[in-house]
């Protein structure tokens, strides 16, 4: 615990920024696809992308004024966030923060890990999961924050901070690759299995604001794509890219 401690003091520091070559790019991009696209590893890995995108809903209530009075994660990758403020424009921006929160999570990890920030960013997100336990309402959900808690455990104090920042970068990017699964999920639940959309984010929002599910679907999608934009920017202006394989 003392070790976990002193990791994650000095986290709190720049390291040296990484030299990506396309090479490893490329190579991050499988592992972030075999992590989100079969269904046998996205059953796990999807797990940690509900924690940020209920995570997503907490901040933003926060952002608001509003008390979080607990938060439920289910192995079914579904999960519930509830919190206690004034109705209307609070709810419908708490509601929204959760599908596009993993992107915009995954785009600040891939700019830190290039940014020499990597250290901090990993002694941030495991101070973050682990006071989220205080809001856990479920068996559950507390089995898997713990799980979430134990791998951020072992990147602070595994990692060397020379290769935090590629471990960095990669978080991130299979953040992104997860965010635009999940997309694709509830556009999915929209447009097939409409039985369903009674869980939408999406569904909820046009319930609280006669917007369309299609515009609030719609929005997702563009703050989905502006943080893959982002991450991609960010990549390339470090300067350390290689063109070449």
């Amino acid at each position: 615990m003392a070790q976990w401690w002193d990791r994650i003091v000095a986290g709190f520091s720049r390291s040296q920024p990484p030299e990506l070559t396309l090479t490893e790019l490329l190579i991050i991009l499988l592992a972030a696809a075999a992590l989100s696209i079969p269904k046998a590893t996205w059953r796990y890995f999807g797990l940690f992308s509900t924690v940020v995108h209920e995570l997503g809903h907490a901040f933003a209530a926060l952002m608001t004024g509003s008390r979080v009075t607990g938060i439920r994660l289910n192995f079914d990758h579904s999960g519930l966030t509830t919190s206690l403020g004034r109705p209307g424009w609070r709810t419908a921006w708490a509601t929204f923060w959760g599908y596009p929160v993993p992107a915009v999570v995954g785009a600040v990890l891939v700019w830190a890990g290039c940014a020499g920030w990597a250290p901090a960013a990993l002694s941030v997100g495991a101070l973050v999961l682990l006071l989220s336990l205080l809001f856990i309402r479920n068996a559950g959900g507390v089995l898997i924050l713990l799980g979430a808690v134990a791998v951020s455990t072992v990147l602070v104090v595994a990692v060397p901070a020379e290769f935090s920042g590629h471990a960095v970068v990669a978080l991130g990017v299979a953040l992104l690759v997860g965010s635009v699964r999940d997309l694709g999920k509830v556009v999915s639940v929209h447009a097939r299995r409409r039985r369903d959309r009674g869980q939408s984010d999406a569904y909820l929002l046009y319930r609280s604001t006669g917007i369309l599910s299609a515009v609030w679907l719609a929005l997702f999608a563009v703050v989905i794509a502006g943080s893959l934009a982002w991450a991609w920017l960010v990549v390339s202006a470090t300067g350390r890219l290689a063109i070449s394989l």
